[in-house]
C-alpha cells in the first residue's frame, strides 16, 4: 500500500500557477525507495494541477492568459456564486496528475514542473499526494 499526505497551498491572486514540484519531490523522496507512482490531487472545484514547463515563467503567464481567453472570468454564466470561470477552467486543466517514480524519484522530464493551479483565488487551498 502506498503512503499518502498532503501539503498546502496559499495563493495570492485570483489566477495562479504555484510550482509544488518541490513539496512532491520532498513526499517521494521521504516515502519511496525504488520505482513506483506518484500521484497528486487537488480536491477543489475551483482549482487543478498539471505538468509543464517550469524553467521559464513565461510559460505559467502564457497558460494563464490562454485559459482566461478561452473561458472569461466576465463571460456570461448562469452559477450564482460568480465564479463559474473558475469551474469550467478546473475541469479543461483536471484535478489531478500521475508522475512515475524511478529510483526513488520523480522521472519528470528536464523542464517539467507540477504546478498548482488557481482559478478562484486568493485561498488557502490542500494538495494531496498518494505515493505507490
Amino acid at each position: 500500500m502506498g503512503v499518502r499526505g498532503s501539503f498546502d497551498v496559499r495563493t495570492s491572486s485570483r489566477l495562479e500557477m504555484v510550482d509544488i514540484t518541490r513539496h512532491v519531490r520532498d513526499a517521494v523522496a521521504s516515502h519511496a525507495a525504488g520505482d513506483g507512482w506518484c500521484t497528486v490531487y487537488v480536491p477543489h472545484t475551483t482549482a487543478g494541477v498539471t505538468i509543464n514547463e517550469g524553467a521559464d515563467p513565461d510559460v505559467a503567464s502564457d497558460i494563464l492568459d490562454a485559459l482566461e481567453r478561452i473561458v472569461p472570468s466576465g463571460g456570461s454564466y448562469r452559477h450564482r456564486e460568480g465564479n463559474a470561470a473558475a469551474h469550467v477552467k478546473a475541469s479543461l486543466v483536471g484535478s489531478s496528475a500521475r508522475v512515475p517514480i524511478e529510483g526513488g524519484r520523480l522521472a519528470l522530464g528536464t523542464w517539467q514542473a507540477i504546478f498548482f493551479c488557481e482559478f478562484d483565488g486568493p485561498r488557502s487551498r490542500t494538495v494531496l499526494f498518494d505515493v505507490s
